[in-house]
């Protein structure tokens, strides 16, 4: 059996994520630990205690995730299992980070700084209602990359995540986005709607965040993984650390090949897919990516015994 671990990205949060987690074994509990000293902040009070309008926000999100997926990865360490045993780690936008620190890539502390500068940065790129989201669900990548094109009418409108084969979600400005909604619907999406997101991610309005992440990465001791990344630009794996470093200055605006990225692992042999953190998003477009790829998901301290079997067979 072939295995790979997947991180979440935003969206996944929930205030109360990790406490079980952290109860039940003290190397879940030191990742929280270590997450509040980097920010010196007690981030684990906002994730456990909320509220969730604080929690959501992206500068919060962003690490609070990290340090739950991280959190969940020393849980099954705890139990024998290794990221050694895995042939790719990947991970859906911010989860990106998720993977490289389970890896090795750099440490926990590093990834919750920089994931507080992405989180800000990402945020303060665009003043609030100039952006938007939306999921366009029902159609192919290429007819929704159309459908973007189309909308843009010379402002920006940008296929930002293609998530499974029915799931594309596209981001720019606002009106360009509405647009893409109602041209979507034209071509016959099942649904298309606008997200409640805070920012335009993965595209050319996000910009000046790239730029703060390519300093902020400078400044980071990087090592190559000890897996393979899968990263969301490229959907192939990557394993020095220099890659690396350029490719998540360019996932800012970028856009997340999760569909493609799926399906790499599985040409590659992956039949066991972990999803490691928050909720379980990326095992559903897993498993309308490629059905033969099992998926389990660990968020919740009995989960724990449950992927470490999946994983030891």
């Amino acid at each position: 059996m072939s295995i790979a671990f997947v991180f979440p990205g935003q969206g996944a949060q929930a205030v109360g994520m990790g406490k079980a987690l952290a109860d039940a074994y003290p190397a879940a509990a030191a990742v929280f630990a270590e997450v509040d000293d980097a920010l010196g902040e007690k981030l684990s009070d906002l994730i456990w205690d909320g509220p969730i309008e604080t929690l959501t926000l992206t500068a919060n999100a962003q690490p609070a995730l990290m340090a739950m997926s991280l959190a969940a990865m020393k849980a099954m360490e705890t139990e024998g299992v290794s990221i050694s045993d895995a042939k790719f780690v990947a991970g859906h936008s911010l989860g990106e980070y998720s993977a490289l620190a389970a890896a090795g890539a750099f440490s926990i502390s590093d990834a919750a700084k920089l994931l507080c500068i992405r989180g800000e940065a990402m945020q303060a790129a665009v003043p609030v209602g100039v952006g938007a989201m939306a999921a366009l669900l029902g159609l192919d990548f290429e007819t929704a990359k159309a459908v973007a094109e189309e909308a843009a009418e010379g402002e920006v409108c940008q296929a930002a995540n293609d998530n499974d084969p029915g799931q594309v979600v596209v981001s720019g400005n606002k009106a360009a986005v509405e647009r893409a909604v109602e041209i979507a619907k034209g071509k016959g999406a099942k649904r298309a709607m606008l997200l409640p997101v805070s920012a335009p991610f993965h595209c050319e309005l996000m910009a000046p965040a790239a730029e703060k992440m390519a300093e902020a990465l400078a400044e980071v001791t990087m090592n190559d993984p000890a897996t393979a990344l899968v990263a969301n630009v490229r959907a192939e794996a990557v394993s020095d650390a220099a890659t690396i470093r350029e490719l998540l200055i360019q996932q800012v605006t970028g856009s997340v090949r999760w569909r493609e990225s799926v399906a790499y692992m599985g040409a590659q042999g992956v039949t066991q897919l972990v999803e490691v953190g928050a909720g379980k998003a990326l095992s559903g477009m897993a498993r309308r990516i490629d059905r033969s790829i099992a998926c389990v998901n660990v968020g919740a301290a009995d989960d724990v015994a449950r992927a470490v079997e999946a994983i030891k067979g």
